[in-house]
């Protein structure tokens, strides 16, 4: 004989299981995307001379909208002179920014214009080279592509050999 006080046991809610596995899944779903789409700040590679300096120049490489050689103070910081080379390139994720203190007494203290690179403001300060003559050269590369060696300058209507002479050793068409 049967009593009606004997119950079943109760069987594990189905839906609470299926509901936990769900959650699991989303949740390594979520954190792997995370993952993927984290996009590590690129790295700075700062060389200091043996004796640091408060004053001086400093020469920014690497993956920077305009690489070059730049002033700089004991007040500034590695972001205001990445702003001054133009910030990074939208291609700089993982590639190196170099920024390499220049001795004061180094010959390589003169900065080489990139006429490949160059605004025409910039342009406008090698001599003999005035807005109108930036602009040309400007315009004669974006519409030629970019030059292949400094004396392709000579190209661009209003640039003699005399005008070349004058600044070849002041422009440069590669990066450092």
């Amino acid at each position: 004989m049967s009593s009606s006080t004997d119950k079943p046991a109760p069987k594990p809610n189905r839906l609470w299981g299926i509901t936990v596995i769900l959650l699991l899944a989303f949740s390594v779903i979520a954190i792997i995307t995370a993952l993927v789409r984290h996009h590590p700040t690129p790295a700075i590679e700062i060389n200091l001379p043996s004796a640091a300096q408060t004053t001086g120049s400093i020469q920014v490489g690497g993956a920077v909208a305009n690489p070059g050689i730049y002033p700089f103070s004991g007040n500034d910081t590695v972001q205001s002179i990445l702003d001054a080379a133009g910030g990074t390139t939208s291609s700089a994720q993982g590639t190196v920014i170099s920024l390499d203190v220049v001795p004061a007494n180094s010959e390589s203290a003169a900065q080489k214009i990139n006429i490949n690179r160059a605004d025409a403001w910039l342009l406008q300060a090698l001599p003999g080279v005035g807005e109108t003559k930036a602009q040309t050269i400007v315009a004669y590369r974006t519409a030629n592509g970019p030059f292949k060696t400094t004396g392709d300058l000579m190209k661009v209507s209003g640039i003699g050999e005399s005008l070349f002479n004058q600044i070849k050793d002041l422009i440069t068409v590669t990066d450092f």
